[in-house]
């Protein structure tokens, strides 16, 4: 199809699955349980955080961290010490790992929270300079080198899925009550989709990725005709891609 058919298609798409009912299957329902703005960016965080595997999966290792902090994420967080006793797993992401995210958690709130630790990186323009300068803060407190997997880099052609469908959630006001929107120093602009199998393998069959890795390269490829299509929401085709790779028949 032509640019202006594909532009028409996924905008249709993208209204079609950016509504209400995504939050039935998806991670997002659990941060949507809370209204404090800190609780919702720590709970989106953790949760995006091991958003890898089955949606069923990651929810409901989701509703363990739940369980952990209790119904103040906020408060637990900022009351948070050293826990050898923590018990969870997902993956390879385990209670050492979790201990870790705690106690940087912490360090981040007593010097101005999520928000601030995502700013503009000198060296980097956009969603991915942010992730950078957000990386470099996050592990300035004490942690095994285990846990740096966790947190994907940027610098090194990741693609940041994971920190990108976060910044997703905290930036984007859809106005549709899915994404949050409770980011106002950050323009939705700036923000990248989060590549995914999903969204690779639709976006290659489409004609947005000739690229075979799912790597950063890839996420360039894909941006710059998704920037094209809508330089001011880029990240609302997120919705398209990945409905039409999870919910539809090939």
């Amino acid at each position: 199809m032509s640019p202006e058919e594909l532009k028409e298609y996924l905008d249709f798409k993208a209204i079609q699955y950016n509504n209400t009912r995504f939050i039935e299957s998806d991670p997002i329902q659990l941060p949507h349980r809370f209204s404090k703005k800190e609780d919702i960016e720590i709970v989106a965080f953790l949760v995006s955080m091991i958003a890898w595997g089955k949606r069923s999966m990651i929810i409901a290792s989701g509703e363990k961290l739940l369980n952990i902090m209790g119904e103040h994420p906020h408060e637990f967080i900022l009351n948070y010490s050293s826990n050898s006793k923590l018990q969870f797993v997902h993956r390879t992401f385990n209670a050492v790992d979790l201990d870790f995210f705690f106690r940087s958690l912490n360090a981040l709130y007593q010097n101005g929270g999520l928000e601030q630790a995502f700013t503009v990186h000198p060296d980097l323009f956009g969603a991915a300079g942010r992730i950078v300068n957000f990386r470099e803060a996050f592990f300035e407190t004490v942690h095994e080198q285990r846990s740096e997997k966790h947190i994907s880099n940027p610098t090194k052609n990741s693609a940041a899925k994971r920190l990108n469908m976060f910044l997703r959630w905290m930036v984007r006001n859809d106005k549709c009550g899915v994404d949050f929107g409770i980011w106002n120093s950050i323009s939705p602009s700036e923000l990248s989709i989060p590549l995914d199998v999903h969204t690779a393998n639709v976006s290659r069959e489409l004609g947005l990725l000739k690229r075979k890795q799912n790597d950063g390269k890839a996420l360039d490829e894909i941006m710059t005709t998704l920037r094209s299509f809508d330089p001011i929401d880029p990240a609302k085709y997120d919705f398209a891609l990945f409905g039409i790779g999870a919910f539809e028949q090939k």
